[in-house]
């Protein structure tokens, strides 16, 4: 596949290295010349230094023959700008990273389709939704929903007294006959091992397992892990950037009580201002004494997300030893995700990896509706829509061939979520959600073409 990524920052260069690991087709475009210089060396890939917006260096990139223009510079509009250009020249999707989330909001009724843009994404208001999630299923530290929740894929540590330990996979499905999910992935504790279960896959202590489950299955999985549904109502929030002012007033909306610290004298007047639910304080929230004077210990959930890795990752921990149940820190190195169960945080975020994971559904083969990494694992998340001449159609699932490295998590038909056990016969119209390790992906593309 033949991509186009302009803008070389973060994002477009977390972009450009995942996708050169697949031996895509990319070019990269920034004015930055050291961003540049930096991917050459160290990505396979193809880099043009000038202005995206050119139309002479988009037709010299090969614009008419692209399959795919992603546009995820820091300019909004820039974004906006290269991507109607990039489909009036002949690239075939395109790809806009925004920051106002009206845009994605609206976009039904602006039709952003009519001027060249088939997407709008915004890692910010992904990061806030995520966070979101996070908070409503507050006992899990991973999370993400297929079809509004018709299926939902969560992540949790098995801790000693957890039913599934010292059990395999048919055991406890021998025992509770009637639970309603799926164990598609598990990374043994203290590795970087990831394992697709099969029925003779034992559970351990300390394993991070993977469910994909329907709506009433989730309360199963919180018993027989040993977790508590606890209602999360007091939330407090480090940093006003554009994520914690949208997860602020997303949740105030929610009717939840939240406190905003932010070191901006401007920044905080103007939450103050726009979101009159939320208590806003203006001040250094490292410094532990202010936390204890907003009485952190009180808090159900702790939120930090300033534009620093470090100190959101202190600040949780500090938010730990007062007694907070619920932490989740932004962070923008991804070598920290490894460290996150392990130095006592629920929760890491990250912008690039939200946003990738976005992208990259455009980019598998088959109709992929919804696509997403589990987070520090090596396995992807996919959903597909079936198709009447798809390999999967019409077929039961115990007669797929499909490899040992991937696992059907669920089936969703009519907007209803479904657990898809041998018997089970796929349909045209189903969308299917797989899990499947990096070696699998192109053979489970195949069954869904």
């Amino acid at each position: 596949m033949k991509i186009i990524i302009a803008g070389a920052g973060e994002v477009g260069f977390h972009l450009a290295k995942l996708l050169s690991f697949e031996s895509q087709d990319i070019t990269l475009i920034d004015t930055n010349r050291e961003s540049l210089a930096y991917a050459d060396t160290h990505l396979d890939i193809r880099v043009v230094r000038g202005d995206a917006t050119s139309i002479s260096l988009l037709k010299d990139s090969k614009v008419s023959n692209t399959d795919l223009v992603i546009a995820v510079t820091s300019s909004e509009t820039t974004n906006i700008t290269v991507c109607v250009l990039a489909k009036q020249l002949g690239a075939k999707r395109t790809i806009a990273r925004i920051s106002n989330t009206e845009f994605i909001e609206n976009k039904d009724v602006l039709g952003f389709t009519k001027f060249g843009i088939d997407e709008l994404i915004s890692p910010e208001s992904l990061a806030a939704n995520e966070i979101e999630l996070l908070l409503n299923q507050s006992a899990f530290n991973d999370t993400y929903e297929f079809d509004d929740g018709a299926l939902t894929m969560i992540g949790l540590s098995l801790s000693r007294t957890a039913a599934f330990v010292g059990k395999t996979v048919k055991e406890i499905g021998a025992k509770y006959p009637d639970l309603d999910y799926v164990p598609i992935a598990i990374q043994r504790y203290g590795t970087q091992y990831t394992l697709i279960p099969r029925g003779d896959t034992q559970f351990r202590e300390g394993d991070q397992v993977y469910f994909t489950t329907t709506p009433k299955g989730v309360d199963y999985i919180y018993k027989l892990s040993g977790k508590v549904r606890e209602e999360i109502r007091n939330v407090m929030i480090l940093g006003g950037s554009e994520i914690g002012y949208k997860t602020a007033r997303d949740l105030c909306n929610n009717r939840f009580n939240v406190k905003l610290i932010e070191s901006s004298k401007e920044k905080a007047f103007e939450i103050a201002d726009d979101i009159p639910g939320c208590l806003v304080i203006n001040g250094d929230g490292r410094n532990v004494e202010l936390l204890e004077e907003e009485a952190i210990q009180e808090m159900d959930a702790f939120i930090s997300v300033t534009g620093n890795s470090e100190t959101n990752i202190m600040s949780c921990l500090v938010a730990k030893s007062k007694g907070v149940r619920k932490t989740i820190a932004l962070v923008e190195n991804m070598d920290y995700f490894q460290l996150s169960h392990s130095i006592g945080i629920d929760t890491l975020i990250n912008k690039k990896l939200l946003a990738a994971n976005n992208i990259f559904r455009y980019i598998r083969k088959g109709d992929v509706v919804a696509m997403t990494k589990l987070n520090n694992m090596n396995a992807e998340l996919l959903e597909f829509l079936v198709s009447p001449g798809s390999g999967v159609c019409n077929k039961i699932v115990r007669n797929i061939d499909f490899p040992r490295s991937a696992v059907i998590g669920g089936v969703i038909r009519n907007g209803e979520g479904l657990i898809a056990l041998g018997g089970f016969q796929i349909l045209a119209g189903d969308r299917i959600v797989v899990c499947c390790l990096p070696q699998s992906i192109k053979k489970v593309e195949k069954l869904f073409v």
